[in-house]
């Protein structure tokens, strides 16, 4: 019952980020705007990252490239982590996309469990313990991100 569970969670999460990856191409503005001013080539890391969301977000669907495909996200949520720093630091961008900055905040540690989910993604086995974590975690999260 566990592994079907978690095979739920990886697919629930394998298309979400297709969906926000292909958002990267349809939205691009959204993502530019919270890009922090000290990096430069936005255009190039917005579209990069949105390309590399739908790769891993496709690999992780497929039991062969699941491993690489979820420590792909693992870093991919670490290297876009300083534009959910800026939209919590600008009030510019928050102004913008029409989010508060108690939101901006709350979003920060909504990354921590999805980091645990992909690392949990990559592998074929973990403790029953584990398993049951990340499922507890999942639902928050996923709720989480569905309202956004």
């Amino acid at each position: 019952m566990l592994k079907l569970l978690k095979n739920i969670t990886i697919y629930i999460l394998g298309l979400l980020y297709i969906i926000i990856g292909i958002r990267h191409f349809t939205n691009p503005d959204f993502f530019k705007i919270i890009m922090p001013p000290y990096l430069p080539f936005h255009d190039f890391f917005v579209y990069s990252s949105g390309f590399f969301e739908i790769l891993f977000g496709f690999m992780i669907l497929l039991k062969k490239f699941r491993r690489i495909g979820a420590l792909g996200i693992f870093f991919l949520l670490i290297l876009v982590f300083p534009a959910n720093i800026y939209l919590y630091q600008s009030s510019n961008a928050q102004e913008i996309l029409s989010i508060a900055k108690m939101d901006a905040l709350i979003r920060l540690p909504f990354q921590i469990p999805l980091l645990i989910l992909a690392y949990w993604h990559s592998k074929d086995f973990n403790s029953r313990f584990f398993n049951i974590f990340c499922l507890i975690i999942f639902i928050p999260t996923i709720i989480y991100f569905l309202t956004l």
